[in-house]
């Protein structure tokens, strides 16, 4: 079995500010173990396991991305994932367009071909930035909630169907294939 993930890459610039942005706002980020540089990507559709066999079959399928053109985003705001009340994921949100939703939306009915399930949630266009492991204080949680990200709209071209291998105290992601969208003239 191989565990699998497609994802929407960002432009290296991009991470970068997502980077510093991420810094400003944690001015005293008491030793977080962040979320890697590379490591960075919107999840479109996490598949999970499948039988290694089918994973040049599912990679064809997904051959289709090729046709979309670049997907035209833009920063929202930082938020936490909370589990019992805790904060347990620091994300950074993204706005939500009706191509993204049509691409995942078509992903999702390509891939059910696979006995893969439909996502039943709806569809939330975040990054991960930070597994929360220990307690942390309300001042580092008001830190991000308050924080005023500055409008910075992007086009991302390229999108990836990861392989996931889950370690002892991270995972790797290994790129199986890459897609590349059309690019547009940025308006």
């Amino acid at each position: 079995m191989i565990r699998l993930f497609v994802a929407l890459k960002f432009p290296e610039e991009i991470v970068n500010k997502i980077i510093e942005y991420r810094n400003e706002a944690s001015e005293n980020n008491q030793n977080m173990k962040w979320e890697k540089k590379e490591k960075l990507h919107l999840t479109l559709k996490f598949i999970g396991n499948v039988k290694e066999e089918l994973v040049d079959e599912i990679s064809d399928s997904l051959s289709f991305i090729n046709d979309y053109n670049s997907i035209e985003l833009n920063l929202t705001n930082f938020g936490f994932f909370f589990r019992d009340s805790h904060p347990k994921i620091l994300w950074l949100g993204l706005s939500n367009n009706n191509e993204l939703i049509r691409l995942v939306e078509k992903i999702e009915t390509k891939l059910e071909t696979f006995g893969i399930k439909k996502e039943k949630r709806r569809f939330k266009p975040h990054l991960t930035l930070l597994r929360v492991k220990n307690k942390i204080d309300k001042n580092f949680i008001n830190s991000f909630e308050n924080f005023n990200l500055p409008y910075l709209k992007f086009y991302s071209n390229e999108i990836t169907l990861f392989k996931s291998e889950l370690l002892s105290d991270t995972s790797r992601y290994t790129e199986i294939i890459n897609y590349k969208l059309k690019d547009l003239e940025e308006k």
